[in-house]
């Protein structure tokens, strides 16, 4: 189970839902055993502050922000710049768009 949480951390989604619908955002930390997720965009929701989203609010991508990643598995918050950067650099190489979902994956 420890594995599954943790397989979460650093994956890039799309809202499905709400205000913020088709935005990207990245998971930045499990709460409720996996039923609702911590996720920043680094501009509208920084780190600061994320945002609570339900599980079945969001659409998983197989995309993972690695820069990210890296500061998680320190044990360590990102700063908002290097989460908007990953996600940008996702967007640019169009394998993630934030009005109307994936490209790929």
């Amino acid at each position: 189970m420890r594995d599954i949480l943790n397989d979460l951390l650093g994956k890039v989604v799309i809202s499905k839902s709400g205000r913020d619908l088709g935005r990207a955002f990245v998971v930045v930390r499990v709460i409720d055993e996996a039923r609702y997720l911590s996720i920043s965009d680094g501009e509208l929701r920084k780190i600061e502050k994320p945002k609570k989203k339900n599980i079945k609010h969001l659409r998983f991508t197989s995309l993972r922000a690695d820069d990210v990643m890296e500061y998680l598995q320190k044990g360590e918050m990102p700063a908002n710049h290097i989460i908007k950067k990953n996600i940008k650099q996702l967007l640019d190489k169009d394998l993630i768009r934030g009005e109307g979902g994936l490209v790929n994956g």
